[in-house]
């Protein structure tokens, strides 16, 4: 008998061999049903393969993000098998599932393919999910697997055969459709009720430039046809809100071949955006003991390998710039930590100017593989709220704390309240991508877990997910339409003031080695602004939007009166402008909402007559007459409010 141990403690005897599916049907039926795949042990299997000792399990279900992503993996495999169906000779790549959904890649040869397809291949997919055909798992010795894909033609799966070991392979089959796969799956296509595939793209093979161009489809599914509707539904909405046409239709930013793919151009009102956010942290920072530097948009190559990052993200930087001097080479700065790690050994340090804070809305630029690009996701140059705290090891976790509080504060004042706390720890097996010592590591780690605990969040730990140089906590930001996105991060480094040779001078006059605690609650402007805009669909807190009222005469013979009103209220540093256009005020009420200027003041004769203003708010419409000082107060007022924030919430 072997010891299956549930996710409630409880402790339940099996036969050796017994399956997850099995387990499941021992504790109900209905349950059983439910079952899309299990985690023995932390490793996710398939719901049928034997369990031979003692165990951990969790029987995975539709609500489990791991069985989401079995779901969707199995479902890029019932894809791959309608596009052999309809399309014959197709050569398949990868398919895998991601945050929402899967893709495949695929060489189509000289064929292209249109909308048309794209519904026969919903189709094919929906007739061949109803075949409940079983997802089997079969080990397969590598002579085999490269004889099975040869016969068949497929090369991109033998050049992957080529990178393992014998011993380590599996196929899996479903229906008329053997794939190279490690799997798991679901147990049968039966589960997929609802198919949508979503959209067409290139993708360079394997993500290399040099390599063939192949076809990415990308799909989703679901085990009912309500959740695809919600989700579609879903998706109509977050196109309202897409950060692209935002920037468009708001004036913020734009981008030009000539100036180079992936590098925004921020235009007056989105230039005052970043201002604004910058000046509201770094007033933050000041008030927390943080000091301003700035470094060069360029450093020497050694200075990279010296730190590790020409070893690790050398490939993913733009190319080294040499010099008229023989042997002399520079880079884009990649990321700004070498450089403060300079400064702090730009002069002896002791253990009581400890802890130095150095802050900098520093720019840095890294080579993002072009079918990457994406709006002010992800850019080829970005400017990122770094700041790198150097501190003795015993003031490691309050540091951390502290810097808990600013991203709080961050968060709080610009509306985003649900968050999940994500630990990111090493890779439990390989450690080969970390540098540092096992002790330090196990510091770090421990440092990170106490304060997060002391500041009482939920935390989620996730392994592998750690900086190459230190553990680090992950805020995944929930939006407004549920979805998360990695903004804040702070992490502890034990390694670079290692490589540095940093030192400081203690209470005993020994020489020591400082902690480097790495932070950015924005993460990146650029990515912040664009999940901020999507978020709020365009309609910015009242601090922080880049025009707060427009004033509207309504004729030309209150232009005066109006430019005067806009001088009071830019006296009270409330940003403002005129809309003197000889255009009807119907037509500058319509424009203007489409700008989501969040207060509209119309005036005419009664209104300077009196001395007020008509109020009109952004979506909301017409509030009545009030007195511009009135008015004044209570937006001054509203701002202040808004500055203070709400709570935030971290949810596990």
């Amino acid at each position: 008998m072997i010891h299956i141990t549930l996710p409630d403690g409880s402790v339940r005897d099996y036969q050796e061999g017994v399956s997850s599916m099995d387990v499941a049907k021992s504790i109900s039926e209905g349950l059983a049903r439910k079952v899309l795949a299990a985690e023995v042990n932390g490793e996710v299997w398939d719901a049928s393969r034997p369990i031979n000792s003692d165990a951990t399990l969790k029987l995975l279900l539709w609500d489990d993000k791991n069985g989401k992503s079995t779901f969707w993996h199995s479902s890029a495999h019932l894809m791959a098998e309608a596009l052999e169906a309809l399309f014959p000779g197709v050569k398949l790549g990868i398919g895998p599932p991601i945050e929402n959904g899967f893709y495949y890649d695929v060489d189509l040869g000289d064929r292209t393919i249109g909308e048309e397809d794209i519904k026969k291949l919903e189709d094919k997919m929906k007739e061949l999910a109803k075949n409940n055909s079983v997802y089997q798992r079969r080990e397969v010795p590598k002579a085999e697997a490269i004889q099975y894909f040869t016969e068949k033609g497929d090369p991109y799966k033998l050049e992957l055969i080529r990178d393992l070991q014998d011993g380590q392979i599996t196929f899996y089959t479903q229906g008329n459709f053997t794939d190279l796969c490690r799997g798991p799956h679901i147990p049968n296509t039966g589960f997929i009720k609802a198919i949508k595939l979503t959209n067409i793209a290139g993708a360079y093979w394997r993500g290399n430039e040099k390599n063939k161009m192949l076809t990415r489809i990308y799909g989703i599914t679901f085990p009912n046809q309500k959740e695809l509707d919600e989700y579609l539904a879903l998706l109509e909405e977050a196109k309202k809100r897409d950060h692209r046409k935002l920037g468009r239709e708001l004036e913020l930013f734009a981008f030009s071949e000539k100036v180079g793919s992936g590098l925004p151009l921020w235009l007056p009102k989105g230039a005052m955006l970043r201002e604004r956010l910058q000046q509201f942290l770094q007033r933050a920072q000041i008030e927390s003991g943080y000091l301003p530097v700035m470094t060069p948009h360029i450093g020497s190559k050694q200075l990279y390998i010296t730190s590790g990052h020409w070893e690790k993200y050398g490939k993913d930087s733009f190319r080294p710039i040499t010099t008229p001097q023989e042997g002399e080479e520079f880079m884009l700065k990649p990321m700004n930590c070498p450089h403060h790690c300079e400064i702090y050994k730009s002069q002896p340090r002791s253990y009581k100017e400890l802890p130095l804070r150095l802050a900098e809305f520093g720019t840095v630029y890294r080579y993002e593989q072009s079918g990457e690009l994406h709006g002010l996701t992800r850019v080829r140059g970005f400017t990122q709220d770094d700041a790198h705290l150097f501190c003795r090891p015993d003031q490691v976790k309050e540091e951390f704390k502290k810097v808990i509080d600013l991203v709080m504060f961050v968060f709080n004042s610009l509306d985003f309240h649900e968050f999940t706390a994500q630990v990111s720890l090493r890779d439990q097996e390989d450690r080969s991508k970390y540098i540092g010592s096992e002790e330090n590591w196990e510091i770090a780690e421990r440092s990170i877990m106490e304060a997060a605990a002391e500041k009482g969040l939920n935390t989620v730990v996730e392994y592998g997910e750690a900086a190459f140089y230190g553990p680090k906590l992950d805020f995944m930001v929930r939006d407004a339409l549920g979805r998360s996105w990695q903004l804040g991060t702070i992490q502890v480094d034990y390694n670079l003031p290692e490589r540095f040779e940093l030192e400081y001078v203690d209470a005993d006059n020994t020489r020591k080695r400082p902690v480097m605690i790495h932070r950015a609650p924005f993460g990146s402007m650029e990515r912040f602004i664009a999940v901020l805009l999507e978020h709020c669909a365009g309609n910015l807190p009242m601090w922080l939007a880049p025009l707060q009222v427009k004033v509207l005469p309504i004729s030309d013979k209150y232009s005066e009166y109006a430019h005067k009103v806009a001088d009071t209220l830019k006296a009270a540093e409330i940003r403002s402008e005129v809309d003197d256009r000889s255009e009807k005020i119907g037509k500058k009420i319509r424009d203007t909402e489409l700008m989501k200027v969040p207060y509209m003041l119309i005036v005419g004769e009664k209104e300077m007559e009196e001395g007020k203003v008509a109020v009109r708010k952004h979506g909301e419409g017409d509030k009545g007459a009030i007195p511009l000082g009135d008015f004044v107060n209570d937006i001054t007022g509203a701002i202040s409010e808004q500055m203070k924030g709400k709570k935030a919430t971290a949810v596990a």
